[in-house]
């Protein structure tokens, strides 16, 4: 599998799962952790938010537009800005995971596997765009 394929599967994972994390919240249901146990503790915790929004739609709304951005990498004729465009905003993500991770493990001390899943394929999703910004030919002025 290409790297720009596994990014696209990676970034529609993650956005899979924030979209049932969306659902969740709205619907009022437990999410399914599978004797993990730290779901509701996260979901339930002020952190959960971001102001007015649930945290969990901008997750979907962010690994929407990433996965949208590395689907149009697909293409050969993808405009050559959409590389940067993928390294700026999985690495807005990959920040923003990396709090909210920080925040389960030191603040709430509860895990949420599912915000876990979505924080790796984040994270992997910046690891394979930063390999291919490497390997792409340099041009200079």
């Amino acid at each position: 599998m290409s790297g720009r394929v596994a990014t696209v599967a990676l970034a529609a994972l993650g956005t899979a799962v924030s979209a049932y994390l969306t659902w969740v919240h709205y619907s009022g249901s437990l999410a399914l952790c599978a004797g993990a146990g730290g779901c509701e503790t996260v979901q339930a915790s002020r952190y959960s938010m971001a102001g007015p929004v649930p945290v969990a739609v901008i997750g979907l709304v962010g690994l929407a537009t990433i996965t949208a951005v590395s689907a149009r990498r697909l293409d050969r004729a993808a405009p050559v800005w959409a590389l940067t465009a993928l390294f700026g905003l999985s690495l807005a993500a990959t920040l923003y995971v990396a709090y909210l991770t920080y925040v389960e493990l030191f603040v709430i001390r509860a895990v949420c596997p599912w915000c876990a899943s979505v924080a790796m394929a984040t994270v992997a999703v910046l690891v394979l765009t930063v390999s291919e910004l490497r390997a792409a030919p340099q041009t200079h002025s």
